[in-house]
């Protein structure tokens, strides 16, 4: 598959769940990115999802915990702070 293919697979994603994956505690924002692992990036192009902050799952009820893919689609979850306009 090539890279516009994954972007393209991943909007579809993003468009499919977006408000789904809004609605979850802690959740600031979602977009097509690139996946991230140990700090850095792998070149591969999922879905991201950014929280406020990063809690490990036991501290998540199990409709609160946001899944690692979507519809064959990569989900990595990247903290990010309080998102402000200005």
């Amino acid at each position: 598959m090539s890279q516009e293919d994954r972007i393209a697979q991943a909007t579809a994603v993003q468009t499919r769940y977006e408000d789904m994956l809004l609605r979850l505690p802690n959740v600031v924002g979602v977009g097509v990115g690139l996946i991230y692992q140990g700090g850095s990036p792998t070149g591969e192009v999922g879905l991201v999802v950014m929280v406020e902050r990063k809690l490990p799952a036991a501290q998540l009820a199990p409709a609160e915990r946001i899944p690692s893919e979507l519809d064959g689609v990569r989900v990595d979850v990247q903290e990010v702070g309080v998102i402000s306009a200005f």
